[in-house]
């Protein structure tokens, strides 16, 4: 259950990449992606390499995917920013 709560809190936070300059690693889409593999990644390493149940499942666990989505989100655009010579001129 927990992984269902850290990929919803990686889309919330994707939803807040409208407010930068779109220089992301793939686009918008790539962006998506990052921030659903981040918040997952980032929930399991926290949570000991494991996917808490239903039970063990609180309000904290919704917190802890935000690190790993803005760390993903973060280097995701840094990337895209740096190494793709294809993109058009943003304004």
């Amino acid at each position: 259950m927990s992984m269902v709560v850290w990929v919803m809190m990686g889309i919330a936070i994707w939803h807040f990449a409208v407010f930068v300059p779109d220089r992301f690693w793939g686009g918008i889409v790539g962006a998506f992606l990052v921030a659903v593999v981040g918040s997952a990644v980032f929930g399991f390493v926290v949570s000991g390499f494991t996917i808490p149940g239903r039970d063990e499942t609180d309000l904290l666990s919704a917190f802890v995917a935000i690190p790993g989505t803005v760390i993903a989100l973060a280097i995701s655009w840094w990337w895209g920013n740096k190494y793709d010579e294809h993109r058009p001129e943003v304004i």
